[in-house]
C-alpha cells in the first residue's frame, strides 16, 4: 500500500533509498522486494505523478510490452497501445500486487553522504523526517518543470504550458506554439474537438523524426485544407488579452521590425519540460555539458558518487533529445538491483531476465 511513515525514533540503516515512483522507481522496487533487500522509497506527490497531468485520453506511442514493468505484463480488451489513465491504473494494480510501500507526498529535501551512508530529509505533512540509507536511487524522471519562454504575458490565466482536455477549447480560438509530437497531436484533437486552431511554429516545416509517424500526414492534410492554420518561422515575444506579438524568423534569426499580431483566445505553449536536478548536485552529482548529463557508470548505473544511482530519464540530462523512455530504461533497473541485492532479477520490463543475459558477474566483467 501507499503512506507515508509516522516519525523514526531511532535511526536505522536501510540498504536502499529510492526517490520517485513512477514506472521505472516501482521496477526497482520489485526487484528489491523480491530479492528481500531492505529500502524505502519516496515520491514527492503520488505514484506516476507526470502522467496524471497528460492530455486525457492520450495514446502512448509505445506498445504495451514495452511498458511493462518487472515481467508483469499489460492486459486490455482491443491489444492496442493504451492510454496514459490505462498505465496509471496498470502501476496501481503493480502496487497492490506486490504490496510496495511508499512513502507517496513525501518530498527529499536534501541527501547528504555521511559516515559511509546516505543521511536523506523529507518534509511529508506530518512533519521533518530523517532516514539513513548505505544506498541511493535518483529515479526522477526528467520533466518537472515547463520551459518558459520568458515573454511578457507568459503568466496570464488564458495561457498554460499544460494540455489538458481538448474540451477546454471546444469553439473558442487557439495558439498552439511549438511543432513536435506534442503540439501537433493538441493541434490535431483540439481541431476534431471543435476549436479554431493555429500553430505557430519557429522553423519552416515539421520534423518527421520528431512527430509520430501517423500524425504528421493528418496535419499537413489540415493545413492544405486551411481548417487548421499554420504560422512557421514565426516565435511570440508577447502575450496579451486577446492576441500575440509573433516575430518572425529567416534562417532561425529573428528578423527586427517584422511582427505579426495573432488574435486569439487561449494559448497553448507546447516548449517542452526539463528536470530539476538539485537533488542531483546537492549529492556532488558531476553534470556535463549544456545539456547537464550526469556522469555514471552505464554498467551499474552508479553515478561519481558512491553509493549513488541514476534509474531512468534523469540519466539523460535536463533538456534530452528524448534518447531515454520507459521502454529502454528497464536495463537501469535490472543493473542497479543486481549490484544492490548481488543477482539479477527475475524478471525486467515483460519478460525474463534471462533474455537479457545479465547477471552480477557480466556486470562486473564490463
Amino acid at each position: 500500500m501507499t503512506g507515508n511513515k509516522t516519525m523514526n525514533t531511532h535511526e536505522t540503516i536501510y540498504e536502499a533509498a529510492i526517490i520517485g515512483a513512477g514506472p521505472i522507481g516501482l521496477e526497482l522496487a520489485v526487484h528489491l522486494k523480491r530479492a528481500g533487500v531492505p529500502y524505502l522509497h519516496f515520491d514527492a506527490r503520488q505514484i506516476a505523478n507526470t502522467m496524471t497531468w497528460w492530455p486525457r485520453n492520450t495514446p502512448f506511442f509505445s506498445t504495451t510490452e514495452r511498458l511493462a514493468i518487472a515481467g508483469v505484463p499489460i492486459q486490455n480488451n482491443h491489444q492496442g497501445r493504451i492510454t496514459g489513465e490505462d498505465y496509471i491504473a496498470y502501476l496501481r494494480g503493480v502496487v497492490e500486487q506486490f504490496d510496495l510501500l511508499v512513502h507517496s507526498y513525501e518530498p527529499v529535501t536534501s541527501i547528504v553522504r555521511e559516515d559511509g551512508s546516505f543521511v536523506l530529509a523529507t518534509e511529508p505533512q506530518t512533519g521533518r523526517q530523517r532516514y539513513r540509507a548505505r544506498r541511493v536511487v535518483l529515479a526522477i524522471g526528467d520533466m518537472q518543470h515547463p520551459n518558459w519562454l520568458g515573454i511578457p504575458g507568459e503568466d496570464l490565466p488564458f495561457v498554460s504550458h499544460y494540455f489538458r482536455d481538448p474540451h477546454d477549447y471546444f469553439r473558442r480560438r487557439l495558439l498552439i506554439v511549438g511543432g513536435k509530437n506534442s503540439a501537433v497531436e493538441a493541434a490535431l484533437r483540439c481541431w476534431r474537438a471543435g476549436a479554431q486552431v493555429t500553430i505557430a511554429y519557429r522553423r519552416p516545416q515539421f520534423d518527421e523524426g520528431r512527430v509520430k509517424h501517423w500524425l504528421l500526414p493528418d496535419l499537413h492534410a489540415q493545413i492544405g485544407a486551411g481548417t487548421i492554420h499554420f504560422l512557421p518561422e514565426t516565435l511570440p515575444v508577447a502575450i496579451r488579452p486577446g492576441c500575440v506579438e509573433l516575430a518572425r524568423l529567416r534562417d532561425g534569426v529573428v528578423q527586427h521590425g517584422e511582427t505579426l499580431l495573432h488574435e486569439t483566445d487561449f494559448v497553448l505553449l507546447a516548449t517542452g519540460f526539463h528536470g530539476d536536478q538539485r537533488l542531483l548536485e546537492m549529492a556532488g552529482v558531476e553534470l556535463r555539458g549544456d545539456n547537464r548529463v550526469p556522469v555514471f557508470d552505464p554498467h551499474t548505473m552508479e553515478t561519481n558518487v558512491p553509493g549513488l544511482y541514476l534509474a531512468g530519464t534523469v540519466a539523460a540530462g535536463i533538456q534530452q533529445r528524448y534518447t531515454l523512455f520507459i521502454e529502454n530504461c528497464h536495463e537501469h533497473t535490472t543493473r542497479i538491483a543486481a549490484a544492490i541485492a548481488g543477482q539479477a532479477p527475475a524478471a525486467s520490463g515483460d519478460i525474463a531476465t534471462r533474455n537479457y543475459e545479465l547477471t552480477l558477474d557480466q556486470i562486473k566483467a564490463n
